[in-house]
């Protein structure tokens, strides 16, 4: 296995810059998950590590040894399309053992590698038959079967779960997940859906525009993004954001949005208080914001005033649309409430 490095990386595409001076070091067995909206560079930056684009600046280090130059046959990587790009006329077998042919791999080692593939995925009884006789998850796992025969040192994901039902995708979330658990390999993993990112990666590369906008773990991305586009793009439904201003009277700061006025915690005062009598920008998770009867225990309470515009049963939970003012926000409240529009 290896580790993977991106030095200072560049592409450019004519006059627009997919991916803009990108640093990223991903340490060996990591998971790591490059998340964004499309158009953002995440795709991109996998297809240089692949060896399928060209960098115009930096380098790509796999391990200790710089790829630039290194064709994609030979750096030691495996990928997963989200096309699956299965060839239609061979058999499940034939598919997973096609690159151990290319490479003249004795017949009796693609066997056991390819059954031994099959049974990790569940798939043995699959592999007589042809991509058209499989639903779309089976030729998922075919997909990522033939990346599992090759033993690499890194796995490429490319969105390889976006043409899967919501169902199937949960699941087989789980199962890459795991996957990586029983194999102790390098992932790295593009997606635009930030539920797999949090909820697979060992750290996150949250992307904008080609250019890195924060790494770290899940948790930490979440509770201390380090941007307002951070901490919009992670959690669903995402961060509510008004402008606001700071004001402080009597010692005590107060956030003011114009619809609602929430009090700073006496712990934070000394962080804001250079920030009185400016223009802020307030942000509250939706799960921050409670029906008054059925507040957590713990919770260092402001009560707002809002009109309820849409609710959403989802069941566990409620997402309420409410507005404040000028301000719109979504929250997400206890399932016993009673909200109505």
């Amino acid at each position: 296995m290896a580790s993977v490095t991106y030095n200072e990386v560049t592409k450019r595409f004519g006059d627009v810059v997919a991916v803009n001076d990108l640093s990223i070091h991903v340490e060996d067995k990591e998971f790591l998950v490059l998340v964004g909206p499309s158009g953002c560079g995440k795709t991109t930056a996998l297809r240089i590590l692949a060896g399928l684009e060209e960098t115009n600046e930096g380098t790509i280090n796999i391990g200790e040894r710089v790829v630039n130059d290194v064709a994609p046959k030979d750096r030691d990587i495996a990928m997963v399309f989200q096309s699956y790009a299965l060839y239609p006329h061979m058999s499940v077998y034939d598919n997973m053992a096609f690159g151990l042919k290319l490479r003249k791999v004795p017949r009796e080692d693609i066997a056991t590698r390819v059954r031994s593939a099959a049974e990790i995925l569940g798939i043995e009884e699959l592999l007589e038959r042809k991509p058209k006789q499989l639903s779309g998850g089976q030729r998922q796992r075919v997909a990522v079967g033939r990346a599992i025969v090759r033993d690499p040192s890194v796995f490429l994901f490319d969105e390889p779960l976006s043409n899967l039902d919501a169902k199937l995708r949960v699941q087989t979330r789980a199962e890459i997940s795991k996957l990586h658990q029983r194999l102790k390999a390098t992932f790295i993993y593009v997606t635009h859906d930030q539920v797999e990112a949090m909820t697979m990666a060992t750290r996150i590369a949250v992307m904008n525009f080609g250019v890195l906008q924060q790494i770290d773990t899940p948790q930490n991305l979440y509770d201390n993004p380090a941007n307002m586009f951070v901490a919009g793009f992670i959690g669903s439904p995402s961060m509510n954001f008004c402008n606001a201003s700071l004001a402080e009277s009597n010692g005590t700061l107060t956030i003011d949005t114009g619809g609602f006025s929430v009090p700073v915690p006496k712990d934070r005062e000394d962080l804001y208080r250079e920030h009185v009598d400016k223009p802020v920008i307030f942000g509250i998770r939706p799960e921050d914001m409670h029906d008054t009867k059925y507040v957590p225990p713990g919770v260092n309470q402001s009560v707002m005033q809002a009109r309820v515009d849409v609710v959403e049963l989802m069941g566990n939970e409620i997402f309420v649309y409410l507005k404040s003012g000028e301000w719109e926000m979504t929250a997400r409240v206890d399932p016993r409430t009673e909200f109505r529009v």
